[in-house]
């Protein structure tokens, strides 16, 4: 891990910047000199995650920053550019959609509650794909895309190019393909777009949902979120992604003392991390003074 950075001062003008434990954050100074600057101090943060992000919705900046330009894989991340896609298409949500030999991943092992036969709505297949990373549900939603998986990765590079996202690339629909990469600074752009989609709101917070499977027997898939169950967080959208080469990755846009914001911890080792590391970003936030806070 780097060496904190000094402080630099810029005498005469209103600007500090400060670096701490590899990741940088801005600090506007009241009157623009050194005794105003110590009196607002922001509050030291420390994030384990390898890649970190805290973006400020309202007035459009990065609050902290920690490799935030690196292009890594992303893992389940992309489900969310996948339902984004699938509901551009305006496809029928109530239509069936059925688990084949297909959607038995071919790129790598995971674990997967669908069995092949197993008959679902769109919708029911969408909610589980976001809110508990089911793979198949995945493959099956990109199977029923007019043009079938290949159009469906085609439409999130195009939609992703839209949005601004120069970093990024997409090869496949679940995020089990390591050469699913972004960075932090375009899953911001990513995330943001989500969250305009309704569906998507509503299925990321969904804490679990059932469905009839096989023989008539009930199926119940939870959130891989565990902060969605806890009531002291306003989460607008959650998604989570895991592959070895990924790191345990967290994606969310959620109001923190009235404040919205949209935090990507990417690369995280260790079980807890990641929701540490939420946890942590949402304490500092209850601390420090937004107005501190200007574009570089």
């Amino acid at each position: 891990m780097k060496k904190p950075l000094l402080v630099l001062v810029l005498l005469g003008c209103s600007l500090a910047i400060q670096t701490v434990s590899a990741g940088t954050y801005r600090q506007q100074s009241a009157s623009g000199d050194a005794v105003s600057h110590r009196k607002h101090k922001i509050p030291s943060l420390k994030v384990q995650s390898h890649i970190a992000l805290i973006y400020d919705e309202q007035r459009q900046l990065p609050l902290y920053e920690k490799h935030s330009e690196m292009v890594v894989p992303i893992a389940s991340i992309t489900k969310l550019m996948t339902a984004m896609v699938m509901l551009d298409a305006h496809l029928p949500m109530d239509e069936e959609v059925n688990v084949t030999e297909d959607d038995l991943n071919k790129i790598r092992r995971a674990k997967s509650k669908l069995r092949v036969g197993m008959t679902l709505t769109r919708s029911e297949m969408l909610k589980i794909a976001l809110m508990a990373s089911e793979n198949r549900a995945a493959l099956a939603l990109a199977r029923s895309y007019p043009g079938g998986p290949r159009a469906m990765v085609e439409a999130m590079n195009v939609k992703a190019h839209i949005l601004g996202m120069h970093d990024t690339r997409f090869l496949d629909p679940t995020g089990l393909d390591s050469d699913n990469v972004s960075t932090a600074q375009d899953l911001v752009k990513m995330v943001a777009a989500a969250y305009k989609y309704p569906l998507i709101h509503q299925y990321t917070t969904s804490t679990s949902h059932s469905v009839e499977g096989l023989r008539g027997r009930t199926m119940r898939f939870n959130n891989t979120n565990p902060l969605v169950r806890n009531a002291s967080w306003d989460i607008g959208v959650s998604k989570t992604g895991y592959i070895s080469e990924a790191g345990l990755c967290l994606v969310m846009e959620a109001k923190i003392d009235q404040r919205p914001v949209i935090i990507v911890l990417l690369n995280s080792w260790g079980k807890h991390t990641r929701v540490g590391d939420a946890n942590r970003i949402r304490k500092w936030m209850e601390k420090v003074d937004i107005q501190d806070f200007q574009q570089s």
